[in-house]
């Protein structure tokens, strides 16, 4: 090898270590950037000049020196899938520990009043009037204690209804960031090919990308890949977010009758992102994402006692009759059990509902066609019952020629017409019982103006009664006593639940962090070793020069 090729070995070990010490210096300045990925430098060797052909030796080559290869990132992206897949099912499980702790504040405690004690409260009036029901004492404590519950059962649904909301405007919130991102991610491909044109190494611009694609990750279940060009291609709930040549965004509709949105796809003709009555398990990874989490804790309605129907309940089939078409209109819903807040909606409304109709017909005398009962008539006004909870949309009867009518309620209406049902949204307190509680004392005397004990007596049977378990897979019945401290059992069961899948989830979703970090993450210690090397390495080559330019010296000095 001749001197002039060795100062030129010696000038690309210069090159290769002195940006070798580029890259352990740029590692060491972003130890604690966030998403920042550590970088490896790669040489490889020259070409060589080959200056023997002999059939009888081997050939001999003259290296020309090392390169600067590549500067790659350091990373795993089995561990990143996995992390990326384990964050998002932690995700979901957090949205539903923090909706099952809302709901049991509501529960067990709203603006200081526990909602438990107006049951308690209520048995009690019961229990004074049964002592003696023609008293206007104990009838005007009847009239206002149930007043009392009625107000706090809404307070309590209304609760419900309010948290619904917030988790509705989450809803626009996750669909937005979800297109933020993909946006980013669409952008950061364009600059990622158009740098690496150049033979430049675009890994920051992928640290931001990863990033990008960790943050989508908990928000919704992703899958991706990269093409030929370097571009990551990303779909969503198995639906294309970023593709090469642009980005489908996520939309949303608004519900007319809730007002909740709806993730939808517009290229997909406003199909909508996710399935609504799918099933909800890890084997399927149909439970990741925060999104997903949201709108089924939120459910697709405000859900009332008929969502407690065995096939809506387990399975989110309801089916009403619709008196325009005169058919019978099957949807498919979120199972009222699917979603958190649905769920105890509807229990919450079953007890009330079963309780108010209860005390209606027994003080008027009257059962739901439902409940297989009759439809009598009254020829005057002043011949109408008092009932004591009064329907908002619809009265208890109507004028039927020179009849009054009692009007039943809907076996099963569709949920945007509550009219005719007894349900906490549609009720109130009679206001003429209200006003004036003494006219309640005509329900309870017989025709010869006698008092009334049965009627009292019923209205305790009917308190001490077991009426309906909490959910209809479930056998074990209830009365309304107990009703509701199973319901709330139920809720801080579910919490109980949720917490110990998230603490699991967290220890996954650390380890797997932890995992990554080891491999992709910078350490202070083995940059600094590096550098050592490097920084030896840059001096061995300049000794090198050093001396291939003395001796080209001595040679010039002898010539």
């Amino acid at each position: 090898m001749s001197l002039m090729s060795g100062l030129f070995v010696g000038a690309t070990g210069l090159q290769t270590s002195q940006n070798s010490l580029h890259t352990t210096a740029h590692n060491l300045s972003n130890i604690e950037t966030p998403g920042y990925v550590r970088q490896q430098t790669l040489h490889a060797d020259m070409s060589y000049n080959q200056i023997s052909t002999s059939p009888a030796v081997s050939s001999m080559q003259i290296g020309l020196g090392v390169e600067y290869d590549i500067v790659r990132q350091v990373r795993d992206s089995f561990l990143d899938k996995s992390y990326r897949r384990e964050t998002g099912r932690s995700e979901f499980y957090e949205v539903c520990q923090e909706t099952t702790q809302e709901i049991e504040t509501l529960l067990g405690e709203f603006d200081g009043v526990a909602f438990q004690d107006s049951i308690a409260g209520l048995w009690t009036a019961v229990q004074e009037l049964q002592k003696d029901p023609s008293s206007s004492v104990t009838k005007g404590s009847f009239v206002n204690t149930a007043a009392q519950f009625l107000e706090r059962a809404q307070a309590v649904y209304n609760g419900l209804t309010d948290y619904q909301d917030n988790l509705n405007a989450r809803v626009k919130e996750y669909v937005d960031r979800i297109n933020d991102l993909g946006d980013q991610i669409f952008a950061l491909n364009d600059r990622i090919h158009t740098e690496e044109l150049g033979e430049q190494e675009a890994n920051d611009l992928r640290d931001q990308r990863n990033k990008a694609l960790d943050e989508l990750s908990s928000l919704a279940n992703i899958s991706y890949s990269t093409n030929a060009d370097g571009a990551t291609e990303v779909l969503v709930e198995g639906v294309s977010l970023v593709a090469r040549d642009r980005t489908f965004h996520m939309d949303i509709v608004t519900d007319e009758g809730t007002g909740f949105y709806v993730p939808v796809w517009p290229q997909n003709m406003n199909a909508e992102v996710f399935i609504r009555n799918e099933e909800i398990a890890t084997a399927y990874n149909t439970d990741i994402g925060k999104l997903k989490s949201v709108i089924l804790a939120r459910g697709d309605r405000r859900a009332n006692y008929t969502d407690m129907d065995y096939d809506t309940y387990m399975n989110g089939i309801y089916t009403y009759y619709d008196p325009v078409t005169d058919t019978d209109v099957t949807q498919n819903l979120i199972p009222t059990s699917s979603s958190i807040v649905m769920k105890v909606q509807a229990q919450l409304d079953q007890m009330v509902h079963s309780l108010m109709t209860e005390v209606n017909n027994i003080l008027t005398g009257e059962k739901s066609t439902i409940d297989g009962g009759n439809t009598p008539t009254y020829g005057a006004d002043e011949d109408l019952p008092k009932e004591l909870f009064v329907r908002l949309g619809t009265s208890r009867y109507e004028l039927d020629g020179t009849d009054y009518k009692y009007v039943a309620e809907d076996g099963k209406p569709s949920h945007a017409n509550i009219d005719k049902l007894y349900t906490i949204a549609n009720m109130k307190i009679n206001p003429d019982l209200l006003k004036t509680p003494s006219l309640l004392g005509n329900e309870f005397m017989t025709e010869d103006k006698q008092v009334d004990h049965a009627k009292a007596d019923a209205l305790a049977d009917a308190f001490t009664a077991k009426f309906s378990s909490i959910s209809p897979d479930l056998t074990q019945k209830y009365d309304y006593r107990d009703y509701y401290a199973a319901l709330v059992g139920q809720v801080a069961t579910e919490g109980s639940v949720y917490s110990s899948i998230v603490e699991a989830q967290q220890v996954a979703t650390h380890q797997l962090s932890d995992s990554r970090d080891a491999i992709m993450g910078v350490s202070s210690n083995e940059e600094l070793t590096n550098m050592i090397k490097y920084q030896n390495a840059y001096n061995a080559a300049s000794r090198y020069i050093t001396a291939c330019n003395d001796m080209l010296e001595r040679l010039l000095d002898s010539v």
